[in-house]
C-alpha cells in the first residue's frame, strides 16, 4: 500500500537523505521589547539539492533542538508565530513538484508545535497544484495537560528525571525549579516511529511530525520499506543509528569535524549533506550525493557516531540499540558501511522535555590588558562580592561566577595579544537582584570608565577603584536582566502517549486517524555500563615516551545531553588502541579536565574496540542545561578540541618512533 510504482521496495537498500539537521534560536528581552533572533538554521533548499542531485527514496529533517519549541511556545498560543518551522514550508514549498514527479516521500519534524497547521498549509499547496500526494499528520507529543499546567502541580509528584538511575545528579540539574512557582511553558514526549510506519502503510507521501525523536523519520522509513515486524530488534537499531549518523545533517559529511586540518579548506566550504542506505538488516552505508562538497570518511562517520550518545546503550522509543560492537569501514569514496549494532526491546519510558520559566540572566564581559592580569580579575571579584554582600543580596543569586577567558600572550607584539576577558555570569529569580550587581558594577566603574555611568555613592560607604588595565566593550546590553526558560528531562510511560497519525483529503480535512498503538513489549532499564581502563598495557610498559598535544593522535567529538556533557574519542591504528585505552582512565579524563572538573559530577566511561575510541559522559557540568548552563560553551561543542589540546606522554612506540 502506497508503494507508487516502486517494485524494488524491500529488495535493495533504502535510500534516506537528511536535508536538515537543526533549528535554534534565542528569546531575548532588552528593556520593554522582545527580540526573536535565530541564530542558526540550516537552509530550506538543501530539501530540493538532495531531491535533485541524485535518487533518493525519503527525504528527513530534523528542524527541532531542545529549546526551539519552547522559545516558540508563548508566542504560538499568542497567536503571534504559526508554530511550525518557516523554513520547513519553504523546503517543501520549492521541492514539491520535483518529490511529486520522482516519487520521493517526506518524513520530518518541522511541524514542531503545530504540525497540523502546517499539514493542512501543505495539502492546499498540494491542491493549487494539482498534485497526486498525500498529506499526514502526527500527534501525541504535547502532555502539558497531564503533567502541568504550573510548577505547583508537579510538587509532590515531581516526574522522574531522564538520568535517575544516576545519584550524582546535582541538586541544581535535578530539582533546581521547584522552589519557582511559576507555569510550565511546554512539556512534550518523544514519540518513536509507530505513527510514521501507519501512515506510509496508509499511502501518505508528506508526514509533518512535531516531537518525534531525532532518528524516528529514517527508522519510520526503513521499517516500512523492508517491512519490519516490531521485535525485529537488531535491524530497527540499525537504522536507529543510521537516523542518529544522518540526524545533524552537514556533521557527518565534514561539518565539526575535529580533522579538518589536515584536508584542503575548501572542501568545507560548503558540506553536501548525507545520504543512509540502509539494508534489510539494519547495516547501513553513509554517502552523499556525488560531487557535492564535504567528505564522508571512517574518520567523519566515527565523529559524529560518537557524537551526543548515552554511552554504550542508546534508548528509543521503538529499540534499544546495544553500540558495544559497531564496525566502521570505507568500501568507497565518500561511502562507509556501519554494521555491528545489536537490539532489543525498547524500555517502557521515553523522555520528557518540560520548560519553565527559569528567572533571569545577566552577563558582563570585561577585557584587561597587560602586568598582572590574573591579580586584577582576582581583584575585580573581591571587590564585586564585598559589594553585593553588603547590599545584602548575595543569597539571592543562584548562580555568580566569574570566568577568565584566555592567557595573555608573554611579550606580546599587540594588544590584542596581552589582553584577556573576564565574564561576569549571574542568575535570579528576582531580576532585581541582577540590578543589584549592575548597581555595585557602578562603584567601581565610574572610577575608570569615565562616563560609562551615573555617578553614584556607594551604600556601603566603601570606596573601591578598577585596577588598571580594565576596560569594556561597548556594548552593556548583556548587563540587563533577561528572562530564560529552564529545562528539566524526564520520564514518561509509553503506554500513557495516546499518538496517531492523520491523513488529510484534498480540501484539508481529515479523512483518517490511525492511532499508533504502543510497542508489544518492553525491556527494563539496565544499569549503564562504566567500564574502568586496563591497569596495564605491557607492550608499553617500559618505552620512552615523548610530550604531545593528545590532538595529534586521537580526533574526537563533543556535545550536550540536558544537563550532561558527552566526548568521545578515538585513535587511528590498532597499534596506538592498546595504550589508549589504558592511558585515558577515569582519572587521567579527570587531571586532563583540570580545573574544570568538580567532584559534584559524575564520569562515566565506555569504549568501542572495533573504532579504537573511548566514551565519556560527565554527568551534570552543563548545570540545568541549555539555556540555563553557565558555560561559556553551554552546548559542549568545544570541549573536544579543548581536551585534545592537552598535552600528554605517548610511547614512542605508539608514535613509530
Amino acid at each position: 500500500m502506497g508503494d507508487q510504482g516502486r517494485p524494488e521496495k524491500g529488495r535493495r537498500p533504502v535510500r534516506v537523505a537528511n536535508c536538515s539537521g537543526y533549528k535554534s534560536g534565542f528569546a531575548n528581552r532588552v528593556v520593554q521589547t522582545t527580540l526573536l533572533i535565530k541564530f542558526s538554521d540550516d537552509p530550506s533548499h538543501e530539501m530540493f539539492l538532495q531531491a535533485t542531485l541524485g535518487d533518493v527514496d525519503f527525504i528527513t529533517g530534523d528542524y527541532l533542538a531542545e529549546m526551539n519549541m519552547a522559545e516558540n511556545a508563548e508566542a504560538y498560543k499568542a497567536g503571534k508565530v504559526p508554530g511550525y518551522e518557516t523554513t520547513a514550508w519553504e523546503a517543501i514549498k520549492e521541492s514539491i513538484d520535483v518529490v511529486a514527479a520522482k516519487g520521493i516521500k517526506i518524513i520530518i519534524n518541522g511541524g514542531s508545535l503545530n504540525p497540523k497547521g502546517l499539514a493542512k498549509r501543505v495539502a492546499a499547496l498540494v491542491k493549487e497544484k494539482h498534485l497526486n500526494l498525500k498529506v499526514a499528520f502526527v500527534e501525541g507529543d504535547d502532555v502539558l495537560s497531564r503533567v502541568g499546567p504550573t510548577v505547583s502541580s508537579l510538587s509532590g509528584t515531581l516526574p522522574e528525571h531522564l538520568d535517575s538511575d544516576n545519584k550524582a545528579i546535582t541538586t541544581q540539574t535535578k530539582y533546581g525549579f521547584l522552589k519557582n512557582e511559576t507555569p510550565l511553558i511546554l512539556a512534550r514526549v518523544y514519540l518513536g516511529a509507530r505513527a510514521i510506519v501507519k501512515g506510509l502503510q496508509h499511502g501518505a507521501d508528506i508526514i509533518l511530525c512535531g516531537r518525534v525523536s531525532d532518528a524516528s523519520p529514517v527508522i519510520g522509513a526503513a521499517c516500512y520499506w523492508h517491512s519490519w515486524s516490531e521485535t525485529d530488534y537488531d535491524s530497527l537499531a540499525g537504522s536507529l543509528i543510521a537516523g542518529h549518523l544522518i540526524e545533524c545533517s552537514a556533521y557527518v559529511t565534514g561539518g565539526n569535524f575535529s580533522g579538518f586540518t589536515e584536508h584542503p579548506a575548501e572542501t568545507f566550504a560548503h558540506p553536501g549533506f548525507p545520504i543512509a542506505e540502509i539494508e534489510a538488516d539494519g547495516s547501513c552505508v553513509i554517502t552523499k550525493h556525488p560531487g557535492t562538497g564535504g567528505l564522508v570518511t571512517e574518520d567523519t562517520v566515527k565523529c559524529q557516531f560518537l557524537y551526543e550518545l548515552q554511552g554504550s546503550m542508546y534508548l528509543n522509543s521503538d529499540v534499544s540499540a546495544y553500540l558495544n560492537g559497531v564496525r566502521v569501514e570505507c568500501v568507497g569514496e565518500d561511502r562507509v558501511r556501519v554494521s555491528g549494532i545489536v537490539g532489543k526491546a525498547p524500555p517502557p519510558t521515553t523522555k520528557l522535555a518540560i520548560f519553565y520559566h527559569g528567572g533571569h540572566q545577566c552577563q558582563y564581559i570585561l577585557n584587561a590588558t597587560g602586568y598582572g592580569t590574573r591579580e586584577k580579575w582576582e581583584l575585580l571579584e573581591r571587590q564585586l562580592r564585598t559589594l553585593v554582600k553588603n547590599r545584602g543580596i548575595m543569597e539571592d543569586f543562584e548562580l555568580l561566577e566569574f570566568q577568565v577567558v584566555g592567557v595573555p600572550e608573554r611579550n606580546p607584539s599587540s594588544q590584542l595579544l596581552s589582553t584577556s576577558y573576564c565574564r561576569v555570569f549571574a542568575e535570579a529569580v528576582d531580576p532585581k537582584t541582577l540590578l543589584g550587581l549592575l548597581d555595585a558594577f557602578k562603584d567601581i566603574s565610574l572610577r575608570h570608565f569615565s562616563g560609562m555611568f551615573s555617578p553614584q555613592i556607594s551604600p556601603s560607604g566603601i570606596s573601591l577603584t578598577c585596577p588598571a588595565g580594565f576596560h569594556f566593550a561597548l556594548d552593556m546590553r548583556t548587563a540587563l536582566p533577561n528572562p530564560f526558560l529552564a529545562y528539566y528531562p524526564a520520564l514518561y510511560a509509553q503506554n500513557n502517549i495516546e499518538e496517531s497519525i492523520s491523513i488529510l483529503g484534498a480540501d484539508g480535512t481529515m479523512t483518517l486517524n490511525v492511532p499508533a498503538g504502543h510497542p508489544p513489549t518492553y525491556a527494563s532499564l539496565e544499569p549503564r555500563e562504566n567500564t574502568p581502563a586496563p591497569t596495564s598495557v605491557p607492550l608499553c610498559n617500559s618505552t620512552p615516551t615523548r610530550s604531545i598535544r593528545l590532538g595529534d593522535i586521537a580526533l574526537a567529538r563533543s556535545g550536550d545531553k540536558g544537563s550532561n556533557l558527552n566526548f568521545g574519542i578515538f585513535v587511528r591504528s590498532s597499534a596506538a588502541w592498546e595504550w589508549f585505552r589504558a592511558f585515558l582512565s577515569h582519572e587521567k579524563m579527570k587531571e586532563l579536565m583540570g580545573s574544570d572538573w568538580d567532584e559534584s559530577f559524575f564520569l562515566e566511561r565506555v569504549e568501542f574496540p572495533g573504532i579504537w575510541a573511548v566514551h565519556f559522559v560527565v554527568y551534570g557540568i552543563l548545570g540545568r542545561g541549555v539555556s540555563s548552563s553557565s558555560r561559556l560553551d553551554n552546548l559542549g561543542k568545544g570541549f573536544a578540541d579543548f581536551v585534545r589540546d592537552r598535552e600528554v606522554q605517548v610511547p614512542e612506540s605508539v608514535l613509530g618512533i
